[in-house]
């Protein structure tokens, strides 16, 4: 079966407790969208407002993200100091963590520093990377095999939510597959019905879905529509 992840992008703190509330018990796991207004131009949570108390707690311990005994989390981050940061992203607790190739300057620095991750951490987290639609795929060949996933992205301006999707996606997939065939891959961005079936079709395995999701009136009937799809 299809698995399903809901796309969180939020604005603020109260907005990321808000939205997560509406699928824990729902799904085992959600990705929040980390953005810095520096990769990308959005700006969510924790770059919102000068680290806020909450995000402070979490990297203090005094607390846990919202909901952390419900749901796990996948983090997307969509930021410039990805690597330089890697151990305060950590902290937040995600079972996966996804790195925008686009951010890394060096490849051969960033392959350096994937195959040196702490082993505790790779026991416990999953490691992906993410493709922008217009980047050469032969840009992430030589990381393949030091990353537990591949994430495709599906639109062509990335941190925002509800744009069309860009079917150049599909040829990436299917060169992603032919090279790779055992790889797990996600798409983020523009997901919906009519999508969906195209890209199980290329053998996708997880859907990251962001706007269709969260502003459905039946979230649990969407979720459960769109996992009967695959």
């Amino acid at each position: 079966m299809i698995e399903i992840i809901p796309a969180i992008l939020p604005k603020n703190y109260e907005d990321l407790k808000n939205k997560i509330a509406l699928v824990r018990g729902i799904v085992p796991i959600a990705q929040i969208d980390i953005c810095d207004g520096v990769f990308v131009k959005n700006i969510t949570w924790p770059f919102d407002t000068d680290r806020d108390s909450h995000f402070h707690a979490i990297l203090n311990e005094q607390e846990g993200m919202p909901f952390w005994e419900d749901i796990d989390f996948e983090l997307d981050l969509m930021v410039a100091d990805a690597v330089s940061n890697f151990d305060i992203y950590t902290k937040l607790g995600a079972k996966r963590i996804i790195f925008h190739v686009e951010a890394a300057p060096d490849l051969k620095e960033f392959k350096d520093f994937i195959e040196g991750i702490d082993i505790y951490i790779r026991e416990n987290t999953e490691i992906g990377i993410a493709l922008n639609i217009d980047t050469p795929l032969e840009k992430i060949f030589p990381l393949v095999n030091n990353v537990d996933f591949v994430q495709c992205m599906g639109i062509d301006k990335v941190g925002f939510q509800g744009q069309d999707f860009d079917e150049k996606v599909i040829k990436n997939i299917k060169e992603l597959k032919e090279k790779f065939p055992d790889l797990t891959i996600s798409v983020d961005g523009g997901v919906n019905f009519k999508t969906a079936p195209l890209l199980i079709k290329e053998g996708v395995g997880r859907l990251t879905i962001g706007s269709v999701l969260l502003n459905s009136e039946d979230i649990i009937g969407t979720i459960e529509e769109f996992r009967n799809l695959g």
